[in-house]
């Protein structure tokens, strides 16, 4: 089927696309899917990694996002994420500031630290580094 899906990515901050685009692939709790123009309806929930897309230019594009819902409609790919950055948006140095905070403080044997909060921004910021790595776009 030839066309373009419209692709939302929204955050409680921001809207952070908003565009069209040819094929939208995503991380499913279940696993990765896809989505073209008149995809069946459907609703689910997405875990910690990188929405791709390919935009109506054919330039292949990338969003960094924590965990959120996706929902896809025949025309439209909806989705709402806890956090989601562009790759193009990524701070490296910042990024890889944040990891070393979080190495410490899991090599910590300090008795406040919250050891919960520190494994999950460590997988949200190896998350990140290698999106900003490994892609350009």
């Amino acid at each position: 089927m030839a066309g373009n899906i419209r692709l939302e990515v929204v955050t409680p901050e921001a809207s952070v696309v908003s565009e069209d685009a040819q094929i939208v692939v995503a991380p499913g709790s279940l696993g990765e899917f896809g989505v073209l123009i008149g995809h069946t309806p459907f609703l689910t929930t997405l875990k910690l990694g990188a929405i791709r897309y390919k935009a109506a230019d054919g330039v292949e594009k990338y969003v960094f996002i924590s965990s959120g819902f996706a929902e896809a409609l025949p025309d439209k790919v909806t989705v709402l994420a806890e956090s989601a950055e562009r790759r193009r948006d990524i701070d490296v140095e910042r990024v890889k500031q944040a990891i070393k905070r979080a190495q410490e403080r899991l090599a910590s044997k300090k008795p406040d630290i919250n050891y919960e909060r520190a494994r999950a921004a460590l997988a949200r910021s190896l998350h990140r580094l290698k999106l900003a790595e490994t892609t350009r776009g």
